[in-house]
């Protein structure tokens, strides 16, 4: 007797100082003596009696039914359900399965009609875990699943490893080992979030090592899960690690180990009022002095009969039964209700669907009739269409030919400024040589041989400057009837650096030749590199040299506003780049305003004066870059000027 009171000692001496240590047991006191009547007061109160769940069921509960009947006076129903489940956690802990099971499916009823999807999720689970006690594990799986849905359809990370956990467990018990493993080690993957319950998952896996027949391995983590449990003041937990390492070493053939086990489960069971850990050690512990110790075996198989009457008793049985098929009833009538709800939707549905059709019906009718009128007047109206079409075709074409040949009357008066040189050289030597064959003739006559040769010199090079400036009035002949005459579209070698020098010079004598007063600064930087590509040379000769008249329209109107110090300059260059071949034309303008800026390519858009352009150039020269594979963009700046870039593939396409 006197040993037992020592042991008892010891023990309240253990659990006050386990007390003392947990800080968070302090601290939920402090808020709780701080805390107004209020929600939070009844979510503190309910926490707190959770801390004693596995070292004091009783005052678990007790917390929590002062939280519960707080709740209800100031109508806080998810506090109610919350302090329903843990206050029905804390009755299984004390092995009042039947009270546990009603409080867990009255929790339930709450919660999901008014959608409280966590809570929901607890009572589920807890639900699950009674019938894991009486080892219906079917049902226990079913509510389990329930639970673990829940929790994922919010996310709740913990909720979903404590479900796997207890899954894990589930299948343990029923020997589906590859299940179990791979449930617990999902748990085991978020165990940051469940330290707390951490030796449950230890004795999980040293459970399903045992089974596999791994010792080793299964003390590993039994000694691993009772020493978390013990630095925790989880004496539940670690009772029931010491009854199922008794267990192992039992089926081993180590009696000494099973009971030194054993004992200690019935020891930490009794210190949390864990009537399950009690019943598994104390009927090892009857059986394993059965043969050795009969006195003991007697005093055990007591422990054990009082903890399985208090768990397994035929009333408690019996009143689980009634609460399982009360529940069934339940969710049987919600399913009728739910299923006559639905029918009355179809009904509706189908009431409203045959409403729709008739109206539909009403309006396809009315439509029908509409619609015969209404094509009589499309038919009219889409011969007018086709034929302001047809018109606008040719005034388009008219148009398009029109920016041709303006294009062309522009090079022409530039050609024509161009050979006008040539051909003056041609008729003043021609005039020289004509004076210095006369010359000639004279020192013929007086015999002056040496006078004759030197006049006959200057002769010789006179006939071949005529010769030289004459070639070159032909090639500009040439180069403007290649420009004149329609595109064979054919893409020939073609040095751009020379197409690009010729159509800015001549781009330049044209505007010349209509303005006399017109005048500018031409700038050029070509890349000697780049070589010959492949295009063709009468379009993109089109291309430069519209961009290059407007670059001098758009200077010359500058100079027109009177800017003091302004010198109109355009500039011309080209770039070899990896595959491509860059060609830039600047100005120092006024720019293009930004709000018109998306507009510029588009055919007929311009922004000369009425008679002075028809808005095709720059959409011609786009297509015809585009056409080549190229780009043609545009970078400006309002009145700083504007840069427009060709890219062109640097080879053949």
């Amino acid at each position: 007797m006197r040993k037992q009171l020592l042991i008892i000692f010891l023990l309240a001496i253990l659990c006050r100082q386990g007390f003392a240590q947990n800080k968070l047991t302090d601290s939920l006191h402090n808020l709780l003596a701080i805390a107004k009547e209020d929600t939070s007061r009844v979510l503190t109160t309910i926490d707190l009696g959770l801390q004693y769940r596995n070292t004091n069921p009783d005052s678990c509960i007790y917390y929590c039914e002062k939280a519960l009947t707080l709740a209800k006076q100031i109508r806080f129903k998810r506090g109610e359900v919350y302090a329903l489940t843990t206050i029905g956690l804390g009755l299984r802990e004390k092995g009042d399965l039947p009270k546990a099971l009603e409080l867990q499916l009255q929790a339930l009823q709450i919660a999901e009609p008014n959608n409280y999807v966590i809570e929901a999720a607890f009572s589920l689970r807890r639900i699950g875990l009674v019938y894991m006690d009486i080892k219906n594990y079917p049902l226990c799986l079913h509510y389990l699943y329930r639970a673990l849905n829940k929790q994922e359809t919010v996310q709740y990370k913990r909720g979903m490893a404590i479900e796997y956990m207890n899954l894990g467990m589930t299948y343990e018990y029923m020997s589906q080992l590859d299940s179990a493993l791979f449930f617990i080690q999902k748990a085991d993957e978020w165990k940051d979030l469940i330290e707390d319950l951490y030796p449950e998952v230890n004795r999980v896996f040293g459970n399903i090592y045992a089974k596999k027949g791994d010792q080793q391995l299964a003390l590993a983590y039994y000694n691993k899960g009772i020493e978390t449990g013990l630095k925790l003041n989880d004496f539940r937990t670690a009772s029931f690690i010491y009854a199922d390492a008794a267990r192992m070493f039992r089926q081993v053939n180590k009696p000494d180990s099973a009971i030194a086990y054993a004992k200690k489960g019935v020891m930490y069971g009794q210190m949390a009022s864990y009537k399950k850990g009690i019943l598994f050690s104390s009927t090892m512990l009857s059986e394993l002095y059965d043969s050795i110790n009969p006195k003991e075996a007697l005093r055990y198989y007591k422990i054990a009969s009082a903890a399985k009457d208090s768990l397994f008793g035929a009333g408690n049985i019996q009143t689980i039964q009634t609460l399982i098929a009360k529940e069934e009833a339940r969710q049987k009538e919600v399913e009728i209700t739910r299923t006559a709800y639905q029918n009355r939707l179809k009904q509706y549905g189908l009431l409203a669907g045959l409403g729709i059709f008739l109206i539909v019906a009403f309006i396809l009718f009315r439509n029908n009739r509409q619609q015969k009128k209404a094509n009589i007047l499309l038919k009219r109206q889409k011969e007018e269409i086709q034929s302001a079409l047809s018109q606008l075709r040719s005034t388009q074409a008219q148009l398009i030919q029109s920016e041709k040949m303006a294009s062309l009357g522009e090079l022409t008066a530039g050609i024509a400024h161009e050979i006008q040189n040539p051909l003056n050289f041609v008729n003043n030597f021609s005039e020289v040589s004509k004076e210095l064959l006369d010359e000639m003739k004279e020192a013929i006559e007086k015999g002056d041989a040496e006078e004759a040769k030197e006049i006959m010199n200057d002769v010789i090079q006179n006939l071949e400057k005529i010769n030289h400036h004459g070639k070159r009035a032909d090639g500009i002949v040439k180069g403007m009837l290649q420009h004149s005459r329609s595109s064979s579209n054919q893409k020939e070698p073609t040095d751009i650096n020379a197409l690009a020098d010729e159509y800015l010079r001549l781009a330049y004598h044209g505007l010349r030749a209509k303005d006399k007063s017109f005048n500018a600064t031409m700038k050029t930087d070509f890349d000697e590199t780049i070589g010959n590509i492949h295009i063709i040379p009468q379009d993109i000769g089109r291309v430069i040299l519209n961009l290059i008249t407007n670059a001098f329209y758009v200077v010359d109107e500058k100079v027109k506003q009177g800017i003091a110090g302004y010198e109109p300059t355009v500039e011309v260059s080209t770039k070899k780049m990896k595959d491509k071949v860059e060609v830039k034309v600047k100005d120092n303008g006024n720019g293009i305003p930004q709000k018109i800026l998306d507009k510029i390519f588009q055919p007929f858009f311009t922004t000369k004066p009425t008679g002075q352009g028809t808005g095709l150039g720059l959409s011609l020269s786009y297509d015809i870059v585009k056409a080549h594979g190229g780009e043609l963009t545009v970078k400006t700046e309002e009145r700083i000027g504007s840069t427009f870039i060709i890219h062109l593939p640097a080879k053949e396409i």
